[in-house]
């Protein structure tokens, strides 16, 4: 099968490299992809925005599936324009996409699917926004309710700096604050049968100790050690099932990957928020650790055939990844430096640990860094206190200058798995 991939982050690049270890595909293409996906994959420019281009592509490269990676161009339609054209594409439609594009669109399909979640407010006035804010009381949880590429969440003790938030913002969803660990959970749906993957939890805050601005995600680890076994059908049933059942029940099916952001709280599991695709990084460790062939998994998805899968089959083996990003993230980041060490990486510490590239591009003979998130060093091992020492072995040979990461990624979750 010849595949696809929108995208240029390191999503896109942990997805090109599981399939580009898939037997099935033959030709494997990504636009407009980035430094590091181009040692995996054919790299093409595309507007990814474009539902016309991208499906004009699709149909020159004679692609058997096409899955699109970042949520952008899912909300402009994209996946519409390659289905209209009868080619099979992973990743939910505009309609479907709301679920992700609008915070407010997705509470109300939590309370018709009776789905948990935290108790809320839409808000599109100051004199709102006062309202909620004093209803629910601090710490205070403010929402944009478009996209914001995860960074348009802000919670805080400061009613000011809620406020501000909230001012920024044409409409926004203030919650109550759910109290608890945080767990992402993934699953392929195409419409009808869900399918869920392994769960993960990310680390979004950029500092070590959860300190400092919220960020697109600075590291992520799986599996959770802490976590309950029957967490996963528990989610499935109370949350996955119902939402892919509510979306059918609408008119608009959703099919591609769904991502509930989940607390787990005194209460119980409830929604934070729901994603249409893949999340960064937590695809690098959940792909990590998946053995079933990924091109068959998503073509079913777009096919309508995930109930004639076999079961998914993982590793025993734990991944961590972490995220070196570049200097002043997650302000405007300093791009353009040049990045050392990857082939020492790629010598000494494969194949147990990888670098997977997000805001590169190469100059010359150069690898150089082109945003905010520049790499994702992803490791396994047989624990996670293992997958943890040979990632943050990998992120030591990594040269660039500036650059800031994380050294508390899984430390809780390997010392609590150790104990």
């Amino acid at each position: 099968m010849k595949v696809l991939v929108i995208g240029n982050g390191a999503r896109e690049h942990a997805l090109c490299r599981s399939l580009s270890l898939d037997p099935d595909v033959t030709a494997l293409y990504c636009a407009p992809g980035n430094a590091g996906i181009a040692e995996v994959a054919e790299l093409h420019q595309v507007d990814a925005l474009d539902g016309k281009a991208v499906t004009a592509l699709a149909g020159e490269l004679e692609a058997d599936l096409v899955v699109v990676g970042p949520e952008a161009p899912l909300v402009a339609g994209v996946a519409d324009a390659v289905r209209e054209a009868g080619i099979p594409v992973f990743g939910p439609s505009r309609e479907a996409a709301r679920l992700e594009g609008s915070k407010a669109f997705a509470k109300d399909v939590m309370a018709s699917a009776a789905v948990p979640t935290a108790r809320s407010y839409v808000c599109t006035t100051p004199a709102e926004v006062a309202e909620a804010l004093d209803a629910f009381g601090a710490p205070y949880v403010v929402k944009d309710d478009g996209l914001a590429a995860g960074k348009g969440v802000v919670v805080t003790h400061d009613i000011e700096a809620a406020k501000e938030h909230a001012a920024a913002c044409d409409s926004v969803v203030i919650e109550e604050f759910l109290d608890g660990p945080e767990v992402s959970l993934f699953a392929v749906t195409d419409g009808h049968t869900v399918v869920p993957l392994q769960p993960a939890q990310d680390f979004k805050r950029a500092l070590d100790g959860d300190e400092g601005p919220n960020t697109g995600g600075m590291g992520a680890y799986s599996p959770l050690p802490w976590a309950e076994p029957e967490l996963v059908g528990e989610v499935l049933r109370t949350v996955l099932q119902p939402t892919v059942d509510e979306m059918r029940r609408r008119g608009t099916p959703f099919s591609g990957l769904l991502y509930a952001g989940l607390a787990i709280t005194s209460r119980g599991v409830r929604v934070i928020e729901f994603n249409a695709r893949f999340g960064d990084p937590e695809t690098q460790v959940v792909l990590a650790r998946l053995k079933t062939p990924l091109a068959g998994l998503l073509l079913a998805a777009a096919n309508g055939t995930l109930g004639d899968l076999e079961p998914l089959r993982w590793s025993e083996d734990a991944a961590v990844t972490v995220v070196v990003a570049s200097h002043n993230y997650p302000g405007a980041p300093r791009t353009g430096d040049p990045i050392t060490g990857l082939d020492e990486v790629a010598a000494q510490d494969a194949p147990q640990a990888y670098v997977l590239h997000a805001g590169t591009r190469r100059d010359g003979d150069a690898v150089v860094s082109a945003g905010g998130r520049v790499l994702s060093v992803t490791a396994t091992g047989e624990d996670l206190a293992k997958a943890r020492e040979r990632a943050y072995r990998a992120v030591t040979r990594i040269g660039l200058d500036g650059s800031q990461h994380r050294t508390d990624i899984a430390a809780k979750a390997a010392g609590a798995a150790g104990a």
